[in-house]
């Protein structure tokens, strides 16, 4: 990654220290550096004195995937607690050690008397209260601590809980939300300082209460986790989710949250750590993944088994259908109709009880334990979704005691009002592949909205009325996703088979999408690409023709095209040539541009990350990287209101070929790996293409500049002759029944 993201010096945090290498320590670090900020990772010495633990955390982080790139690890500095001095460099020091009050309340007096004043301390806890922590500690300290639980692995999970005091400083609880959002891409959530927050508070003990009540209930493992899946969660339910964090973890967590809530907490009738059943598993050392053995666990033969809650041995796994409709299954009644009204209204009565204590409004409450657990929506979403009234109605009727919150949900209908909090934008265009939005200011956002945003024909009927208005109502473009989960897959694979069966008919489509985004990039206004999600095939290539491009920084960027059997179609070969004829790229005259393309285009390259896709040149230094998923288009929209005033743009490029004699240099690599048979036959033929079109053609000549129409042209040629092969139609058979 090249500098920082997008909005990284407005936080206010230059450099980071984490203390602690742990999997959390090591990974908040990982997360930083990810961001572009310089961080040093310190834990205790090596019997030597050396950092032999703080280099252990940066391996595994660059094992397990905490990084984005290469380069983000290298901003990381290990050392140990002796250098500790380090951290009066740091703006955001964060404590990622033992969970044990004392030794943190330790180390905080020794960090206290290195640190700049005004720099944010926090704590990863997960069950200490703040208050505890910095009892007796200076005022100064005081005022610049918060907690900050991150969830693990801290580059994927989205939530951050973070709980300031009375005393605390704005400022620095400013910079720990605003840093939080915009370098680590986290949602934050301010808690009431309280045990277990509000994610582990409420997922800790809905964990408990459904293992518990499962085994009560008679239930067997299998039939626990399907009931919970249908309240939205992750697949693996509960008993499987607690093979996932770790059995043993459950002393040390619940068992701790056990200790510090009130005798009256609900939570006190659930006490897991406690459970003959818990202490057995730890005691066995059944402690799930990590001992490849828990609740579940597979024999050599790769069979799944499950453990007996009753014999406590192992018996082939019997999973039961799955059950996706949570309200049909409850009033269907039987064991697990019934077990799941019991998970149901635990859950949200426990939840209502403490609301108030836990959290500072409801939604807060929804949105932590949905991004910290993994749930399509919190406890109020799915309450909300049942019926705050059947709920009350049938707590009522069996006599159970029913907190206020419910009562007064049942008459207001809901417990939480989701009414749309954005406007709705007027509408300029539209048809069922796409849509045209009028964003003010001149500024228009276009979307695919077909399922994954596949490029159907009908797409380019919208694209082409916005490029059209480019002399009138629009004054720039913003290219946006029409969902959540993608920007642009690309083209509808099985409606692109269906037109190779009529070669003209593939070739009218190719034409549309090069003639449209050619038309795109030389349009009289800026072009911004606004990218999260997928955006590959011809999602990637439209943004290669954007002038400017806002990127999610877990963007999945890719021309997978030649895996397929074919080429990049719709200008993706030629911007890319024209892309690395940047003697910046390393690559230096046409023959060496033509052989560096065929070698990054050939694998069908598809990059994790945004920082990836810049390795790839699929992404510019230019271009903009956006940590947190819910800013990228805002930036996008403003990037381009910036791009407006003086606006010239681009005009066709001419690229220097280098003609037929430099197709051999363009396949040296290929030919190599070929007869190392490192690359199959199919592959090969599709490096020949490649290479013919990366040099030119027949027609290519390192005395003439070749216009870029041309190329297109080669492009057009080169995908169809591919398209007619077997080889290439059965591999897209192949994709489509996966």
């Amino acid at each position: 990654m090249t500098g920082t993201v997008y909005g990284a010096d407005a936080t206010g945090v230059k450099r980071a220290c984490v203390i602690g290498a742990g999997s959390m320590g090591g990974g908040i670090a990982a997360q930083f550096a990810n961001a572009g900020i310089p961080v040093d990772l310190l834990d205790m010495p090596d019997d030597a004195g050396g950092a032999g633990p703080a280099e252990a955390g940066l391996a595994r982080q660059i094992k397990v995937g905490g990084f984005m790139s290469p380069k983000a690890a290298k901003l990381v500095r290990p050392g140990t607690t002796d250098d500790l001095v380090r951290a009066a460099e740091a703006d955001w020091i964060v404590e990622a050690i033992i969970e044990d009050l004392a030794a943190k309340r330790d180390f905080y007096a020794r960090l206290d008397a290195v640190r700049k004043p005004g720099s944010t301390v926090s704590s990863n806890t997960s069950t200490l209260k703040r208050a505890d922590l910095v009892a007796g500690l200076s005022e100064g300290f005081d005022r610049d601590f918060v907690i900050s639980h991150f969830f693990n692995p801290p580059r994927h999970m989205q939530l951050l809980e973070i709980v300031s005091g009375p005393a605390s400083d704005a400022a620095s609880v400013a910079r720990a939300h605003e840093a939080g959002r915009v370098l680590l891409g986290k949602t934050k959530v301010d808690c009431r300082d309280t045990p277990g927050f509000i994610a582990n508070r409420i997922g800790c003990y809905w964990m408990a209460m459904a293992v518990l009540e499962a085994q009560a209930q008679g239930l067997t493992v299998e039939e626990a986790d399907a009931v919970i899946a249908s309240f939205g969660v992750p697949a693996t339910g509960v008993f499987g989710l607690l093979d996932l964090i770790g059995i043993d973890l459950i002393p040390l967590v619940w068992g701790s949250l056990i200790r510090s809530l009130p005798a009256t907490d609900g939570f006190q009738s659930y006490d897991l750590a406690g459970s003959a059943l818990a202490q057995d598993m730890v005691a066995k050392g059944r402690l799930g993944r990590k001992a490849k053995g828990g609740f579940y666990r597979k024999t050599s033969e790769g069979a799944r088994e499950a453990l007996d809650l009753v014999t406590r041995n192992y018996r082939p796994e019997v999973r039961p259908a799955p059950m996706r409709d949570l309200k049909a299954l409850i009033e269907g009644g039987g064991k697990l109709g019934d077990y799941a009204w019991t998970v149901l209204a635990r859950l949200v009565s426990y939840t209502a009880q403490v609301s108030g204590e836990i959290a500072h409004d409801l939604p807060s409450i929804d949105t932590a334990v949905a991004l910290g657990y993994g749930w399509r929506e919190g406890p109020f979403a799915q309450a909300d979704r049942i019926g705050a009234a059947y709920i009350a109605d049938r707590l009522r009727a069996e006599g159970q005691a029913m907190p206020d919150l419910i009562a007064k949900a049942a008459d207001h209908g809901r417990f939480i009002d989701r009414a749309a909090t954005r406007a709705t934008r007027p509408m300029i265009a539209q048809n069922d592949a796409a849509r045209l939005e009028d964003a003010g200011d001149g500024i228009g956002i276009f979307r695919i909205t077909t399922k994954m945003g596949v490029f159907a024909p009908e797409v380019f009927e919208v694209l082409d009325h916005a490029i059209a208005l480019a002399e009138g109502k629009l004054k720039a473009l913003v290219l946006a996703p029409g969902s959540e989960r993608a920007f642009s897959a690309g083209a509808d694979l099985a409606r692109f088979l269906e037109l190779a069966e009529e070669p003209t008919k593939l070739e009218a489509f190719l034409a549309r999408g090069q003639t449209a985004f050619s038309a795109l990039r030389q349009a009289p206004m800026p072009v911004v690409a606004s990218v999260r999600g997928l955006a590959l095939g011809g999602g990637c290539e439209i943004t290669l023709h954007a002038d400017h491009v806002v990127a999610h920084a877990e963007v999945r960027f890719g021309l997978p095209e030649p895996k397929l059997g074919i080429l990049p179609g719709w200008g993706g070969c030629t911007r890319m040539f024209e892309r690395l004829s940047n003697p910046q790229t390393g690559a230096v005259g046409p023959a060496a541009v033509a052989a560096r393309a065929v070698e990054l285009l050939l694998p069908g390259p598809t990059a994790t990350s945004a920082a990836e896709a810049r390795g790839l040149h699929l992404l510019r230094d230019t271009d903009d990287i956006v940590m947190h998923t819910g800013d990228v288009e805002a930036v996008a929209l403003s990037r381009a209101r910036e791009m407006i005033d003086g606006y010239t743009p681009s005009p066709e490029a001419f690229l220097a070929v280098a003609g037929p004699s430099g197709v051999a240099g363009a396949l040296s690599t290929s030919r190599a790996h070929h007869a190392a048979g490192r690359i199959d036959a199919v592959t090969m033929t599709v490096a020949t293409e490649l290479a013919s079109v990366l040099t030119g053609g027949e027609r290519g000549d390192p005395a003439r500049p070749m216009p870029e129409a041309e190329m297109r042209e080669l492009e057009r040629a080169a995908f169809l002759r591919m398209a007619a092969r077997d080889t290439t139609r059965q591999t897209m058979l192949a994709t489509i029944r996966r």
